[in-house]
């Protein structure tokens, strides 16, 4: 039972902090909740290994928020970050939506605070607002079209060529579509930490010793990398591509917890973390915020259903049309 005392904790840490008198087995007790309460367990590509073996669906942005506008599930349990989780309870008012660790968040969503951001909206009003789904809900009410890397390409080219065009907040991601459609877009100042990592130099270097290696990138990189890489695409784009390329090695430019389902995709091929900036133990480029997410918090997070995540009804009204308009162009 959720006590107040436990709630409270829960809202100071982040996370429901309890632990069994004795061991259970974790991934036997989250199968056998989600069964129990109907629960539907999401995960996003950059989630620990773990955590994807266990969850119903493992996908990126798109397919995460395509799935949480067709579940019937009285419950989705958001195993990714906070805007994710936001993003699947703006498309579903009526379910409860939880997420493991409420402090989840995303370098990208917060680098576009609503209050700054409205503010600038409104200095453009004959542009038209597109966002990347890596935003808060507060930014999404301020959006016209949201977009994912998956769909951004073909929703900004199905736009009319003399429209006037806001993009946020990832500045990478806009200068690769504009460098992709040829459209000039006004462009937020955004970046995502973990794509922005990528050590150029190393790569260059890992592709001398590996000169069979094709680099393949997520458009969050910074366009110097992006320009080396032998195909740019999302993160499920980027599985598709080793799946369907006919190379048997790949260096991948992107969070690293994607090359899990890669490996069980594609066992006979090599496939080589893409190196970052800072020397770290795995030679590689992780996502803090996603791995903040634990087994032990899925399951104290489901037992409890807690922390849960809210959006205000104004905000969340005004943000649903962006989202829609997405599944409509895309």
């Amino acid at each position: 039972m959720l006590t107040q005392e436990l709630k409270d904790r829960a809202d100071q840490l982040g996370f429901i902090d309890v632990t069994e008198n004795n061991p259970i087995d974790l991934k036997k007790e989250i199968t056998r909740l989600k069964e129990e309460k109907n629960a539907v367990f999401l995960a996003h590509y950059y989630q620990d290994a773990e955590i994807q073996d266990l969850a119903d669906f493992v996908g990126d942005s798109l397919a995460l928020a395509q799935k949480a506008a067709d579940t019937d599930a009285d419950i989705i349990l958001f195993a990714g970050v906070h805007f994710m989780a936001e993003t699947a309870k703006i498309i579903n008012p009526e379910k409860k939506v939880i997420l493991p660790d409420f402090k989840a968040g995303c370098s990208l969503a917060e680098a576009a605070p609503a209050k700054e951001f409205s503010e600038f909206v409104k200095q453009y009003p004959d542009h038209t607002v597109v966002t990347y789904i890596n935003s808060s809900a507060d930014v999404k009410a301020y959006t016209d079209i949201t977009v994912t890397s998956t769909n951004a390409l073909k929703i900004i080219n199905s736009l009319p060529e003399d429209e006037k065009i806001i993009f946020a907040p990832d500045r990478n991601l806009g200068k690769y579509i504009m460098k992709e459609t040829g459209r000039d877009m006004l462009l937020w100042d955004g970046a995502c930490i973990v794509h922005e990592a990528f050590a150029l130099e190393k790569i260059l270097d890992l592709h001398k010793e590996n000169p069979h290696a094709k680099i393949i990138a997520h458009p969050e990189s910074e366009m110097p990398l992006l320009k080396v890489a032998s195909f740019v695409g999302s993160t499920a784009a980027l599985l598709k591509f080793v799946q369907e390329d006919d190379s048997d090695a790949y260096i991948v430019a992107t969070e690293a917890g994607i090359l899990h389902k890669m490996r069980e995709a594609v066992p006979h091929k090599n496939l080589i973390p893409a190196p970052s900036k800072e020397d770290n133990t795995c030679a590689c480029s992780e996502c803090h915020f996603m791995k903040m997410n634990t087994l032990e918090k899925v399951y104290n997070c489901l037992k409890y259903e807690y922390p849960e995540v809210e959006v205000n009804e104004d905000i969340r009204v005004k943000a649903i049309g962006s989202i829609e308009r997405m599944f409509e162009l895309s």
